[in-house]
Parts: C-alpha cells; structure tokens; sequence
C-alpha cells in the first residue's frame, strides 16, 4: 500500500531510499468496511489518514440533526479532524467509510518524529494543507457566490467521475441543498 503514498510524497519533495523506508515504517494500516466509521464525535483524532483506496465522508450534524457533509477523502487525498487534531480535543466531526477502504495512519508522535528525521516531509505537509485550505476557501465562495444550480454544474463539471461514486443525498448535502431539489436539477439534465 506504500508506493501510492511515496509517489504523492514525491511529487512536491524528494526522499532517499533511507527516508523512504524509514517513513513506511511510521504508518500504521487500516481498512474499513462500507459505513465503517474512522472516527466518530466524541474521540480525539489520532492522526493525518492517507486515503489509498476507496472514499470516505467527512461530517458534523446541524442543529436540525441532520448530517452536514463537510469533505470527502478519495484516493491520494487526506484527510482528518484537524480540531480535534491539533488541540488535542474530542473530535465534532464522524469520518465514515462510503466504499470499503484501505488507509494509511500517520499518528502525531510519529509524524513529529518524522519531521525531524526528514525535514523536507515538514515542506510537503504545510503544502498539503495549504492546498486544503485553498479548497475549503473556493468552496465557501461557491457557497456564497453561486446559486444552488451554478454550484451543482460547476462541481460536476469539475469533478465528473467522482459524482457517480456518491449517493445523491450525500453530494446535496455537500453542495448545501435538499435531495429533493437535487432531483428536480438532475431531472432537468443540468
């Protein structure tokens, strides 16, 4: 399960054969069944998770009880309560399994090892998470700036492959709509 990981890795930084091996060796492998939770509400988050195969829901429930889909994790992405993560407090957020799953858990204390044995891995997390903010950002401007039906187009004509991966209910609640209205939008061939 580890060239996945050391390919995305290598992509923004480079490793020796020592650095790979010694970062292999700091992971830990999980694998999920369909609707198998990763995390639930309530637990501190153990770590930075590298998705390797299959797909994965990231989400609180609203005031009306109902689920808010915040992320999703799919192949090569990452994906984590960072709240719960960096303060070291109960997680307000479920990560849950849509597809069975094969993952890779990076803990803290090994991911802190690890940036001072391999320095460069430190470069390759903050770009991580810079290209994670930059998301939750145009996703916000999507939000505000966009009507229900431009959000849906654009997410579909930006993310084709995925959308036939996600029960609809899961992909209105992300875009920040009912499943019905999402019919109605599909119906309409938008």
């Amino acid at each position: 399960m580890y060239p996945e990981l050391l390919t995305h890795i290598k992509k923004y930084v480079s490793l020796n054969q020592q650095d790979e091996e010694l970062l292999c060796s700091k992971f830990e492998v999980k694998k999920l069944k369909k609707k198998e939770y990763l995390l639930q509400a309530g637990k501190v988050c153990p770590g930075n998770y590298f998705v390797v195969k299959g797909l994965l829901r990231q989400y609180f429930m609203n005031s009306k009880l109902n689920e808010q889909i915040i992320q999703f994790g799919l192949e090569n992405w990452w994906i984590a309560d960072h709240d719960s993560l960096l303060n070291s407090k109960p997680s307000t957020t479920y990560i849950q399994a849509i597809e069975p799953c094969e993952l890779l858990l990076l803990s803290e204390k090994n991911q802190a090892e690890l940036f001072q044995q391999i320095p460069q891995l430190e470069s390759y997390f903050l770009l991580m998470m810079q290209k994670a903010f930059v998301a939750a950002q145009r996703r916000i401007g999507f939000i505000f700036n966009q009507s229900d039906e431009e959000r849906y187009r654009n997410f579909i004509s930006l993310f084709p492959g995925f959308v036939q991966r996600v029960p609809q209910y899961m992909l209105a609640s992300y875009l920040g709509f009912t499943p019905q209205f999402l019919s109605r939008l599909r119906a309409k061939r938008v």
